[in-house]
């Protein structure tokens, strides 16, 4: 799918003439997929058109969502942007090293995800995301705007595209995020009930989990066969007999 199968998500956009530039240097290294989760200003008004110059179609044909989980349905690879300092624990990337790995999955469709122009994506919000970027900047100014953000990471992604003689199609179907997302919340419910989780520290132990299992790239039949033993493990309990 190469450039074609990258989706770029926008959360809560609010600048009219940045989603507008955000469709200009999208057609300018060959993206066509925009999701807006939850806009906070018109895509379609005459300022982001404007901005947009020839790229108006892809404002036209943007999918507009009211959460994150909707905007990553079908993805099996999707990275987040941040330009906070790393006090989370991720492992944060430069867009040259993270941004091809999007592209090597060439028959499912992969995400990048920016943040909001004021405060970026929320720590809810990172957790959809297996890989994270954060591009450098100079200490004297650390702070990038959003079309400027979305244009070095589109420049990034094309200078990485593999020709199409030597593309090839990938066997391994990977797991996909909505397919991830469902496993994550039967294991966080099963321990949970087993006492391993308290509901007062389980967000933030699962996101422990996510984090392992999002560095394991799994696939479909490996995340079928984890949910089998957990429901294995809930039929056991339920059944189980006193001695």
């Amino acid at each position: 799918m190469g450039l074609a199968g990258v989706r770029v998500v926008l959360v809560e956009p609010a600048g009219p003439l940045n989603v507008g530039a955000i469709a200009r240097v999208m057609k300018n290294f060959g993206l066509a997929q925009l999701v807006l989760v939850n806009p906070q200003c018109d895509p379609l008004s005459e300022e982001a058109m404007r901005m947009a110059v020839h790229a108006k179609e892809i404002l036209e044909s943007a999918i507009t969502v009211p959460t994150l989980p909707e905007a990553l349905h079908g993805c099996v690879r999707a990275i987040a942007t941040t330009g906070r300092d790393n006090d989370r624990g991720l492992t944060l990337e430069t867009p040259r090293i993270a941004l091809p790995w999007l592209l090597e999955e060439t028959s499912q469709p992969s995400a990048l995800i920016f943040g909001r122009e004021d405060r970026g994506l929320s720590n809810e919000e990172l957790i959809y995301a297996q890989r994270f970027i954060r591009i450098p900047t100079s200490p004297d100014y650390l702070s990038l705007n959003l079309a400027t953000a979305v244009g070095i990471c589109c420049y990034e992604l094309a200078q990485n595209l593999t020709p199409p003689e030597t593309q090839t199609i990938s066997e391994t179907e990977f797991a996909s995020l909505e397919f991830m997302e469902a496993y994550y919340q039967q294991l966080e419910s099963l321990l949970l009930r087993i006492g391993y989780l308290y509901p007062h520290t389980a967000t933030s132990r699962m996101e422990k989990f996510r984090q392992l299992y999002n560095r394991a790239y799994l696939q479909t039949h490996e995340v079928g066969m984890l949910r089998g033993i957990l429901r294995q493990i809930e039929w056991a309990i339920d059944n189980q007999r006193d001695v």
